[in-house]
């Protein structure tokens, strides 16, 4: 995953992924390719809800604490 890519377009990808590993109509070293592109896809996108996470946790923390820019 050279380019940095937005949440939806890795999720877009990721099921994509899963249908055609479910087809079961893939060779074995293209469906371990797949499967490697998915964990690789599924970790990207942990990673950033975990972020969006932070930055909702983030805004709330000001929201709450009157800290939000007028």
């Amino acid at each position: 995953m050279a380019k940095q890519q937005t949440f939806q377009t890795a999720m877009d990808r990721l099921e994509e992924i899963v249908t055609a590993l479910e087809k079961n109509e893939v060779a074995l070293e293209d469906a371990i390719h797949l499967f490697e592109e998915g964990l690789s896809l599924l970790n990207h996108c942990d990673k950033q809800l975990k972020g969006f996470e932070e930055s909702i946790a983030q805004l709330m923390h000001e929201y709450e604490t009157g800290e939000q820019d007028a």
